[in-house]
């Protein structure tokens, strides 16, 4: 499905990527670990199209992302990407259904239309009482779920995970790794997870470890 060739990328005399290779079928579920300064955020961001290689290619089923102009990119992003960060990076001032609601807006929806949606994903969440309350007025691993949920809401392809366990506690991180397997099974998107859990990296299909901006297994 991702086919990834050749890919560098530096920042200043700074050699993140060092030309990476990599394939990802659809519905696998991978994890990128490796020291800090190995590359796996850049790489990463790369794939989510946040940023551009110096040089290399980037495919999704065959279509060429590295060539794309910022306005396509940007539709192709909204439309096939999902993101879940660690730290949620929601809006404070909006509630969790607003939040969640955002990327569908952005897609055309109606604001009824993505309102269901929300409320859906919000029931699958568990956090169908938590609808009206913004980020400040939850846990964290409520706010992880409602991030989670706003990366679904335009059923994208591919979900795209920086650290998604990072800032929660045993508990929640164990309840958010199994949602994640569950969302695959339900909906059959492709997870590519960087992280330095590796309880989580050994629940992956596939795990890929990077050194010095190359992959080594």
């Amino acid at each position: 499905m991702i086919e990834i060739k050749d890919l560098k990328k530096s920042f200043g005399k700074l050699e993140v990527l060092r030309g990476v290779d990599l394939s990802i079928g659809r519905g696998e579920t991978i994890s990128i670990v490796g020291p800090s300064g190995a590359g796996k955020t850049t790489l990463l961001q790369l794939i989510g199209t946040l940023d551009r290689p110096d040089s290399g290619s980037i495919s999704y089923d065959g279509t060429e992302l590295t060539t794309m102009n910022a306005a396509r990119l940007a539709n192709f992003r909204n439309k096939h990407i999902g993101f879940v960060f660690q730290f949620h990076q929601l809006l404070p001032e909006f509630t969790a259904l607003e939040n969640i609601t955002i990327p569908a807006l952005i897609a055309g929806e109606s604001q009824s239309a993505a309102t269901k949606k929300a409320i859906e994903l919000l029931k699958l969440m568990g956090l169908e009482e938590r609808a009206h309350h913004k980020p400040s007025q939850m846990s964290g691993g409520e706010n992880q779920r409602v991030a989670v949920a706003r990366a679904l809401i335009n059923r994208p392809d591919v979900i795209l995970a920086d650290e998604p366990s990072g800032s929660l506690d045993s508990r929640n991180k164990e309840e958010l790794h199994k949602l994640f397997f569950d969302l695959r099974d339900r909906f059959g998107q492709t997870f590519i997870i960087v992280t330095h859990d590796e309880e989580l990296a050994k629940l992956t299909d596939r795990t890929i470890r990077m050194v010095d901006g190359v992959i080594k297994e």
